[in-house]
Formats: structure tokens, C-alpha cells, sequence
């Protein structure tokens, strides 16, 4: 969409002076009016269609590392309830048993690093489409 409404700008600017039969914009408008308050909605409308998910990429990167702590303190507290048995535990037997817990917390963390740079980039991508079509109505507009 990003790259359609960059080359729908460009187009705008240029001789042709013409939207790009691509643009979201265009399809939105169907060439009815250039009148600011439609041009406002269909802008709208489009950034609310590009940016749906966005809020779940949020909630992932930011509930993942807290759920994989979680884990980690289940599986702790599971290993501890194995040794309550035993008379004597030694630190070989605690550490691996620790050590597979903290696996819980590593992968909440893998997955909040990945989902919270995707979501920087989609924020940034919605974000440049929202200029491009802002320039696209403020030409429309001006030039009625």
C-alpha cells in the first residue's frame, strides 16, 4: 500500500497530474469529489484498514516476557515440590531442573523481541502511508 500511494504522490506531483488508478485513495474516492471532508474520511478509513493487528503486536511484545516468567516459576516450583520427597538433594540434581524452567523465560523473550520490532516496523509503515495520504488530499483539495 505504502509503496502504490508513494507512487500515486509522485504521480500527483508530476506532468501527469494524476492519481495512480492504484491508489487506495482513488478506489475509495471512485473520482466522485475532492471535497476535504471525503478525502478525510476515505484517509480514515484506509489507515484504519492498515493498521488493524497493530494493537495485538503490542500486547504480545508486551505480555510475552511476564508469561514466560510464569513458566518459569511453575517449573521451579514443580522441581522444588519433586525434591520435597528426598532427603539430601544436591546442586546436580537442582541446577538442571532450574535450568529447564529458565527455558519458559528465554522464549517469552525471543518472542517479545521479534514481535515488538515488527510491530516498530508496521507502526512506521502505517505511518508513512498516513503521509502520503495526506499530501494526496491536501493536492486534491487545492487544486479542487
Amino acid at each position: 500500500m505504502v509503496s502504490n500511494e508513494k507512487r500515486s504522490l509522485e504521480s500527483l506531483t508530476s506532468r501527469d497530474s494524476i492519481m495512480s488508478p492504484l491508489s487506495a485513495l482513488m478506489k475509495c474516492t471512485n473520482n466522485i469529489s475532492n471535497s476535504k471532508p471525503i478525502l478525510h474520511a476515505c484517509e480514515i478509513s484506509i489507515i484504519r484498514d492498515a493498521s488493524k493487528g497493530i494493537s495485538w503486536l503490542s500486547i504480545i511484545s508486551s505480555t510475552s516476557p511476564f508469561i514466560g516468567l510464569f513458566g518459569t516459576v511453575v517449573g521451579i516450583l514443580e522441581s522444588f515440590a519433586m525434591f520435597s520427597s528426598q532427603a539430601k538433594v544436591a546442586f546436580s540434581v537442582i541446577a538442571p531442573a532450574i535450568s529447564e524452567a529458565l527455558v519458559a523465560t528465554a522464549a517469552g523473550i525471543f518472542v517479545a523481541v521479534f514481535a515488538y520490532t515488527f510491530h516498530q516496523i508496521m507502526v512506521r509503515r502505517v505511518y508513512e502511508l498516513n503521509v502520503y495520504l495526506t499530501a494526496q488530499c491536501d493536492i486534491l483539495v487545492a487544486k479542487g
